[in-house]
């Protein structure tokens, strides 16, 4: 896992997390700012995945327990998925709050992640 990637993950994540509870507080229904940010999330979630299939080849060994970050990405890659899904299905303002705490969920996930692969100890 690399350490400014992470963090960089968890900043969008909380950047799209202030968008779509601005458009929630605004009364408004998913739009493309609105799942666009949660897509973004998304896509640097896959990007993630990836690194993390890659890192370990490269020498770069998490601290902690694999499989416990195995399971945190493979649930932080869902979450946006599953809650994109519904707020195409469901067009109404709560959709913004459901995409606003996925935005915060992700961005504790992938907090969580670095914490595993850096920082605990095995």
């Amino acid at each position: 896992m690399i350490e400014w990637f992470a963090w960089l993950q968890v900043w969008v994540a909380c950047i799209a997390a202030v968008i779509c509870l601005g458009f929630f507080l605004a009364r408004r229904g998913p739009n493309d700012y609105t799942l666009g940010s949660v897509l973004l999330v998304e896509v640097l979630l896959i990007a993630q995945a990836i690194i993390a299939i890659i890192a370990p080849m490269a020498g770069n060994q998490p601290t902690g327990d694999g499989l416990e970050f195995a399971l945190y990405l493979i649930c932080a890659l869902a979450i946006p998925a599953v809650a994109g899904f519904w707020a195409l299905s469901d067009r109404t303002k709560w959709s913004n709050l459901i995409l606003a705490v996925v935005g915060g969920t992700v961005a504790v996930m992938v907090f969580r992640m670095l914490q595993i692969w850096t920082v605990q100890g095995a």
